[in-house]
This record gives C-alpha cells, sequence and structure tokens, in this order.
C-alpha cells in the first residue's frame, strides 16, 4: 500500500495514532463490560447452546430446545462452557465474539493488503463497532455467529494465497459449530477445487456424525430441527427474520409468492457471484464473490437475522481502499443507513419490527453487490493502491484454478 497517494486512500493507509487505539479499546470494552454486567451465560444466543449442551450432558437430546439449530458438533463443542463458572463466563463469551469480530476485521484487511497498523484499520473497526448496530447486537447476544464472521476472511485469505485446501478446512470447521457457511461451497466449484471441496464437505459431515453417535437421538437434527426451519420457525422467531420470505408476509404478501420471490433473488446472487469470480481480478474477486453467496443465502435462509450481516459487510469495508470497491458506491452506504443505532425509525420503534429495517439493509446489499459485480471492468478495476508484489503473485496462481 502508498502512503504518497494524494487522494484519501493515501491517507487511510498511513499509521494510525495512540489516541485512535485508545478509543478504539474503549469502545469494545464498553460492548464487553455491558453484555458481562446485564445478560447471563453471555448472551441469550450463547445461553441457549449452554443450555443444550448441560441438557446432553444429564443424558437428554439438546433438540428438546426448539430453538437449539445447530448441528451436533456444536454440542460437543459447547459443553466446556458448562463447567466454566458463570462469573467468568459472563466475561469470557461477550469477550470472545469480539475477538472473533476483530480477528476477521484483521483477515480481511489481511486479504485486501492493508497495513494493520493504518488509519483504516483503527477506524473502520471504530466504525463497525459504534456505527453498525449488529455489531453490538452480536456482542450482546453471543451468537455463534461471530465464528463465521472470522473463518469466512480468514478462508479468502487462504484462497487467495493459493491454500485452498486450508481454507477448506477452516470453512469446514466453522460450519461445524454452525452451518451458516455452507453456501461457500459454491466458491470451490467456481474455482474448480475439488479436493479442497471434498474437505469442506468431510469435515463438518464427519464431525456431526461422530458427535451424534453420543446423543440420545442422533438424528435429532434432521427430526426436529430441519423440519422447524421448513415450516418457517414459529411466531417468535418470524418476528425478528428479515429474509424476504419471512417479512414480506408480514405486509400481506402470501407466503408462497414471498418465498418463491425471495428464491429468485437468491438464484440472481448466485448467478452474478458466478459472474463476479470468473471476472477475475486481486483480492476483491474474493470478497466480493464470498460476500455475495452469503448475501444470496441470507435472502433465502429461514432464519435470517440481522447480525448475519456482520459475516459480508467487513469483508467487502476493507476493500474501501481499492478504486473498484462496492464501497466506493453511494449505494452501499445508503443500504446502510437503516441499521445506524440510536436513530428510531417512523413506525418501527419496537424491536419485533425491526426486521423490516433488517430487510432493507440486506435487499439493498444484495442488489448493490449484485450490479456491481456485472459491470464491465475498465480503468477502475485496478486497485487505487498497489497489492504487495507477493500477494500479486498469490493472487495469480489462485485464479489459474477458476
Amino acid at each position: 500500500m502508498s502512503e504518497r497517494k494524494s487522494d484519501i486512500s493515501g491517507w487511510l493507509v498511513r499509521p494510525a495514532n495512540v489516541p485512535l487505539w485508545v478509543a478504539l479499546a474503549a469502545v469494545l470494552g464498553a460492548l464487553v463490560a455491558r453484555t458481562a454486567r446485564l445478560t447471563s451465560r453471555g448472551g441469550m444466543d450463547n445461553a441457549i447452546v449452554v443450555r443444550a449442551a448441560k441438557v446432553w450432558l444429564e443424558g437428554g437430546s439438546p433438540y428438546d430446545d426448539p430453538h437449539f439449530l445447530y448441528l451436533p458438533s456444536a454440542v460437543l463443542a459447547a459443553a466446556p462452557q458448562v463447567l466454566v463458572d458463570r462469573d467468568v463466563l459472563l466475561v469470557l463469551a461477550p469477550l470472545t465474539v469480539t475477538g472473533c469480530l476483530v480477528g476477521g476485521w484483521v483477515c480481511a484487511l489481511r486479504l485486501h493488503g492493508v497495513p494493520l497498523r493504518s488509519r483504516f484499520a483503527a477506524l473502520g473497526l471504530l466504525g463497525l463497532a459504534a456505527g453498525f448496530a449488529p455489531f453490538a447486537h452480536l456482542v450482546w447476544l453471543g451468537n455463534w455467529t461471530a465464528t463465521a464472521a472470522l473463518a469466512l476472511p480468514l478462508a479468502l485469505l487462504l484462497a487467495g494465497r493459493g491454500r485452498w485446501v486450508a481454507a477448506a478446512v477452516v470453512l469446514g470447521a466453522a460450519i461445524a459449530l454452525k452451518p451458516l457457511l455452507a453456501p461457500m461451497a459454491l466458491l470451490f466449484v467456481f474455482a474448480r477445487r475439488w479436493r479442497a471441496l471434498a474437505v469442506l464437505v468431510a469435515l463438518p459431515v464427519a464431525a456431526s456424525a461422530g458427535a451424534a453417535l453420543t446423543l440420545p437421538d442422533p438424528a435429532g437434527f434432521f427430526t426436529r430441527t430441519v423440519p422447524f426451519l421448513l415450516s418457517g420457525d414459529d411466531r417468535f422467531v418470524r418476528l425478528y427474520e428479515a429474509s424476504p420470505a419471512a417479512v414480506l408476509p408480514r405486509m400481506g404478501m402470501p407466503g408462497p409468492l414471498a418465498g418463491a420471490l425471495g428464491c429468485a433473488l437468491a438464484a440472481a446472487g448466485v448467478w452474478c457471484a458466478y459472474r463476479r469470480w470468473h471476472r477475475g481480478g486481486g483480492p476483491l474477486r474474493y470478497a466480493e464473490t464470498g460476500a455475495l453467496l452469503m448475501l444470496s443465502a441470507f435472502l433465502v435462509s429461514r432464519p435470517s437475522y440481522d447480525h448475519y450481516l456482520l459475516v459480508p459487510v467487513p469483508l467487502l469495508l476493507a476493500g474501501l481502499p481499492y478504486a473498484a470497491s462496492v464501497t466506493r458506491s453511494v449505494w452501499f452506504w445508503m443500504a446502510l443507513v437503516p441499521q445506524l443505532p440510536g436513530v428510531t425509525w417512523p413506525y418501527l420503534e419496537e424491536g419485533e419490527r425491526r426486521a423490516f429495517r433488517d430487510a432493507v439493509t440486506l435487499c439493498a446489499l444484495a442488489v448493490t453487490v449484485g450490479l456491481h459485480a456485472l459491470r464491465r471492468p475498465g480503468p477502475e478495476a485496478a486497485p487505487s493502491v498497489p497489492v504487495p508484489p507477493s500477494r500479486g503473485v498469490a493472487e495469480r496462481s489462485g485464479a489459474s484454478g477458476g
């Protein structure tokens, strides 16, 4: 990255001063402290997983709770939390979630070749933590989506350096904890990385199959969780879902039509991701293709929550120093406006109506990134700041599989 550029990119990649890092640490520390002080077991969503693991340790089935939507391997992963002292867990859980989000931001920066000590590294994370509501919401809930927010940029970083099998291991491990990143298997299909794809599929399957044998109902995920998801969750969960299939029926559209529209949007997003991958390019190729695949999945998945946005948004935001980045479009920032914390929108004051704002952001982001992926490459396709030579070599090596 060049610090001698005259535009904003040159200023952003210069080293940040100490007060900026102090401000960032203060904001992140405040999020962790507030969660530790006002929640139990590290947040409501983490408590669901811990409670399921406790039921399993006592000889019961974790799938007795319909809101436990994880694979059997997640039960074993959550079991150690049952043994942790409650006061320790109150701090450890939000600290771990925050650490995953910070780690994901670091990996996204490395993917784009942005210096970790730069102003952009500090300001970008500060903006996410203080100006993007799903960030604080994810820490508050303690949801395991944080593992996906770390795994996706790390996997793309490895893939960008030609280490596709290692990327598959990272994604497979994350899917074993929470199957949120399963759509990323399509990236390996686009790149024709069949051996890595086999690793990606085999790892969570083996982990879940082995863990299922320790449960009183080994097929509980398929006999209870899958039907629960296919039926549209329950009345409580549906109030917080952001996918068109969940939001549009609340506005009067017939459910089947809303579902069909969501599937059509998701299919269009996957096609845009395919086009973006085969258009080539450097780090933006990996970031935008991965983000499009995930946004497409969120358009049709049940459930689909606001904190799922923490998976693609930081990945895209880290590409801001590049002139060809979608973040240079005003529509990218317009899509994030509904997620400004502290802003009360008319008729959306109640928490149960937050899903309408989340749906606007999700759909607007998907359309913006999708249209950006279809544009013709031109002079703007080159990054506004040079990529280090070693990364450029790795990108060409990774691109050869496409």
